[in-house]
């Protein structure tokens, strides 16, 4: 994937990577490394891991917020050059798809623990959309697990996770959000429904950048081989193989994103159609 970080400005980034989060539940301490395979686990199955061993739903601790900021690991200023790339090529995308109705965000990048509008959050969260302030949430820390523990690496696979996180947006600003309502689990769910179209989205994002005939500055353009990152991403994530990874039988009352399979083909049919009427899997689920 071919992308460039422009002129430095990261207009479609909010860093909050130094704010200390606003404090972090106390519990049993963790290692960056096992809060992000917990991150990847909570994100993709909708269970809190970190609460099963104690390291969540306890009392805030008043004293992390003032601890002094982590320095960036290597290579995590090119991680966020590239999120604000994908974040700007992506809202060019679908500010063009929709017109005055797409509403601009940003990504908020943070280390730990964060406070949303939807709450408080942990790295554990994984990142997710908050539709109370519009906004992008992510560590990324995360990108470190996709690649090393569950062999999705590659700047496409990072991207992918980002264009899923914008689905929620696009859904957030055509009201089909609201249509979960109580149905948050299982494999017919309004949930998984939620979620594979968010991948469909992902996918539209990707047919635009694929169409690009050459290559501008702040934006992004695919190469061979990018496709394939992002399918080997979709299907590292899927309910089954994670709930397999976790040392349990495979319990599909207990999806909430789809399995590895339908991640794959709801993403492949976004980015082959590049149209959004394809991404109706809410319909598919009534059949």
């Amino acid at each position: 994937m071919k992308w460039s970080a422009g002129d430095g400005d990261r207009e479609d980034i909010e860093d909050r990577r130094s704010g200390g989060g606003g404090g972090v539940r106390a519990g049993v301490p963790l290692g960056i490394g096992g809060i992000v395979v917990l991150a990847l686990l909570s994100w993709a199955t909708g269970t809190d891991f970190l609460s099963l061993i104690g390291g969540s739903g306890g009392p805030v601790d008043p004293t992390s917020a003032s601890e002094p900021a982590r320095a960036a690991a290597p290579g995590e200023e090119r991680l966020a050059d590239l999120v604000n790339a994908v974040a700007k090529d992506t809202q060019a995308t679908w500010a063009e798809l929709l017109g005055p109705r797409y509403e601009q965000t940003r990504v908020v990048l943070f280390r730990d623990a964060i406070q949303s509008a939807c709450g408080a959050a942990e790295s554990a969260t994984g990142p997710f959309y908050c539709p109370g302030d519009h906004k992008v949430y992510l560590d990324l820390g995360f990108f470190d697990e996709l690649s090393r523990r569950f062999g999705a690496p590659g700047d496409f696979a990072q991207a992918y996770v980002v264009a899923h996180e914008f689905g929620h947006h696009i859904q957030n600003l055509l009201g089909t959000s609201e249509r979960v309502g109580a149905d948050r689990s299982g494999a017919n769910s309004a949930s998984v429904a939620l979620e594979l179209q968010a991948d469909c989205y992902a996918g539209i994002w990707g047919h635009a950048a694929s169409q690009r005939g050459r290559f501008q500055a702040g934006k992004v353009e695919l190469e061979p081989g990018d496709a394939e990152e992002a399918l080997r991403a979709a299907a590292a994530i899927g309910d089954d193989r994670l709930q397999r990874m976790a040392g349990g039988r495979v319990s599909p009352e207990r999806f909430t994103h789809g399995t590895s399979a339908q991640r794959v083909a709801w993403f492949q049919r976004g980015m082959e159609s590049g149209d959004p009427a394809q991404c109706n899997t809410f319909a598919a689920r009534a059949r």
